[in-house]
């Protein structure tokens, strides 16, 4: 149970991912490792790994796969009190499919899913006073009418409490046609503080993927503050017109899936912490690239010691980096 305000908010899906042992064509595979996946709770869990309590909405299907998704978020310091089990619904589950010489390709069995039922009344106004942000992505308002009127319920919620709002539009194209999400994306992008943005996503929301074009259009449309992620080129940062270039942190890349929740996790943490923006950027570049070492989507996502060690001191790892 929750014991007071979580300094960030957020909400969306989480699901099963089972994860093959060896690469190849699933149809070949005959063994799998079970993990916990989803944009959201990949950043809930980066923000308490770096010192900061977080707290998850959603729901899960009254199942063995929702036990597991609770228990893990719980284990790992996430507050899931506002995750309702619903049991008309199941969890949802997905494969990835690991290709020699490609990024992982991801099989989705979530329509119909517990957290496709969200709605505005799963979102309580419990969960806001006292808290400091609220951290969205594009994947929740992906999954629905429900869990569009969800997201703009917590985005009023956060005005009305005065929490930070980030968004990360995290566009999927197995979710929804580009025609669809492009107005849908503009519109909550417009509503946030700070904007955490790929390049593929840049090109949706402002037509471009020029860093100080990014920089200028979020700027006229209200968001001061954001960042362009590039993966292994890094990220630029862009408070008001002031472009400061982020470079990607060396590692040896396994799997790239989740870098980008760490990045937002990690600049997130930074600016909870008052820290200056490009040092917060810094930060997410770090916790993006760590997050990159490992098969799992948040595994890597480094602890506080860890990750203030590298960000201020000389620690280096070698391989290719990514933030993205």
């Amino acid at each position: 149970m929750s014991t007071g305000p979580a300094e960030l908010v957020t909400l969306g899906e989480s699901m099963v991912v089972l994860v093959p042992e060896s690469p190849g064509p699933l149809r070949h595979c005959e063994r799998f490792t079970r993990a916990l996946a989803g944009a959201e709770s990949n950043a809930a869990i980066g923000i308490r790994r770096l010192g900061h309590s977080a707290a998850w909405i959603s729901r899960v299907g009254d199942d063995e796969f929702g036990r597991y998704v609770l228990a893990t978020l719980r284990g790992e310091g996430v507050d899931v009190t506002w995750a309702g089990r619903d049991p008309e619904a199941p969890t949802g589950i997905m494969f990835k499919e690991r290709r020699a010489g490609a990024d992982s390709r991801v099989v989705y069995y979530r329509a119909g899913s517990a957290a496709s039922r969200l709605d505005a009344g799963d979102v309580p106004e419990a969960a806001f006073p006292g808290a400091r942000w609220l951290h969205l992505t594009g994947i929740t308002a992906a999954l629905g009418a429900g869990p569009r009127r969800a997201v703009g319920r917590a985005l009023d919620l956060a005005r009305r409490y005065g929490l930070r709002v980030s968004f990360d539009p995290n566009y999927r194209s197995s979710l929804w046609p580009v025609e669809v999400a492009r107005s849908v994306l503009w519109e909550l992008a417009c509503r946030c503080d700070v904007l955490f943005l790929g390049t593929d996503e840049s090109r949706i929301l402002f037509d471009t993927d020029v860093p100080a074009a990014v920089a200028k259009a979020a700027c006229e449309a209200g968001v001061r503050f954001g960042a362009l992620k590039r993966g292994a080129e890094g990220a630029v940062l862009w408070d008001g017109p002031a472009l400061t270039e982020i470079p990607a942190r060396p590692v040896p890349a396994i799997e790239p899936t989740g870098a980008g929740d760490a990045f937002a996790a990690g600049c997130i943490a930074g600016l909870l912490d008052g820290r200056p923006p490009a040092e917060c950027a810094r930060l997410g570049a770090i916790c993006g690239a760590l997050a990159c070492t490992v098969l799992g989507d948040w595994e890597g996502a480094p602890e506080r010691d860890v990750a203030k060690g590298l960000l201020e001191g000389d620690g280096r790892l070698e391989g290719m980096g990514a933030t993205e």
